[in-house]
């Protein structure tokens, strides 16, 4: 297992947002020419670069476009080329690639993803740039939130910054989220 046993600590202005998995739950609308599927182990098998927006007619660049999607969404570097990410996703004890929700458009690229471990922590929720303002993000939370909720969770968890990434937090406080404590 290549598991990173020293979590890095929050940033200045992140909180940690709880959603509690009851009977209010209401079911994903999903945006016309969306499609949702989840990840394969098999995914990651093809090793070729840049593939976010190249469309998917095989699973096999569902890893690929995911690394993609998430290097170009938060920009920030910190999850290292794919040949170091991929290993340490898989190999993390929380994993489970049914909990890796990708939403794929109509034209077969990966529009957005939900990577979530199985303690009911969203890891990463990423919404391609040409693919926002269509309701995609509270789709696929939506959808994460029912799912729990099937797995027997009382809540969902997830991190964010309320300067740096305002758009999602006001996402978030809308689907019912609340701020609660780093422990959790």
């Amino acid at each position: 297992m290549h598991e990173n046993k020293t979590p890095r600590p929050p940033a200045p202005n992140d909180i940690r947002l709880r959603k509690v998995l009851d009977d209010t739950l209401t079911a994903p609308h999903w945006p016309e020419g969306f499609l949702l599927r989840t990840f394969e182990h098999g995914d990651a098998l093809e090793t070729e670069h840049d593939v976010a927006r190249i469309p998917l007619h095989t699973f096999r660049h569902h890893a690929l476009a995911l690394h993609a999607l998430l290097e170009e969404v938060f920009d920030d570097g910190t999850d290292g080329p794919f040949d170091e990410w991929w290993p340490r996703i898989a190999g993390d004890a929380e994993f489970d690639p049914a909990l890796c929700f990708l939403a794929i458009d109509g034209k077969g690229l990966l529009a957005g993803a939900a990577l979530c471990r199985t303690s009911g922590f969203v890891k990463d929720l990423a919404v391609h740039p040409e693919a926002r303002r269509q309701g995609l993000g509270e789709a696929l939370m939506r959808h994460v939130f029912l799912v729990f909720r099937e797995r027997g969770a009382d809540h969902v968890d997830l991190k964010t910054n309320t300067v740096s990434n305002t758009a999602a937090f006001r996402l978030y406080e809308r689907l019912g989220m609340i701020k609660v404590g780093w422990e959790g």
